[in-house]
């Protein structure tokens, strides 16, 4: 994918600022709708949630480290990765989209949670709308991040805002549905 950085980056802010507007609409809930799970084995409203918790405990601080000691001046144009558009293009929310396998570390199932999840998650939305807007001054192409499951690869920054903010709309869409199969069970009984 070759776009211009700035293209990347407004796509990226109106898709966080969506998952910020879900977030706060969830957050209106019970904490009982919250956590029931639509069938075995499927997870929460919340625990989709905190699932994204964990990789924005470890993102956000990444990505802000990374934009901080950049040595690269903002280019026009984005070059994505092959790697990260392969994980950006995998992360994307699409009809029939196939269930993927979920670390063990990065896995909530049946934890009993509260609104301070969500909370927790509105903060990380915040912080990545700051620093997408940081990002404005270094390159997308040439500043490199860590990510989550491995030490060993690294990918383009604007790669990596993709797959965290592409997650992220991903599990939030999986949130609604959860408590959409909720409410439709309630009706039902």
């Amino acid at each position: 994918m070759k776009t211009t950085s700035a293209e990347v980056i407004n796509d990226l802010i109106v898709r966080t600022e969506a998952n910020l507007r879900m977030a706060r609409e969830l957050n209106k809930r019970s904490v009982h709708d919250l956590n029931q799970s639509p069938a075995p084995g499927s997870w929460s409203a919340l625990e989709c949630i905190e699932h994204l918790n964990y990789y924005g405990d470890f993102y956000v601080p990444e990505i802000e480290n990374q934009i901080a000691s950049s040595p690269y001046l903002h280019e026009e144009i984005f070059k994505s990765g092959f790697l990260g558009n392969y994980f950006a293009q995998s992360m994307l929310p699409k009809e029939g989209f196939k269930k993927m396998k979920t670390l063990k570390s990065t896995n909530p199932s049946g934890k009993k949670l509260g609104k301070e999840v969500i909370d927790r998650f509105i903060m990380h939305q915040q912080k990545l709308l700051e620093l997408l807007k940081k990002a404005k001054s270094v390159s997308l192409t040439r500043t490199k991040t860590g990510i989550s499951i491995s030490r060993f690869i690294r990918l383009r920054l604007g790669d990596t805002f993709r797959v965290a903010i592409y997650h992220n709309q991903r599990h939030l869409l999986q949130a609604e549905r959860a408590l959409k199969s909720v409410e439709t069970s309630a009706a039902e009984a």
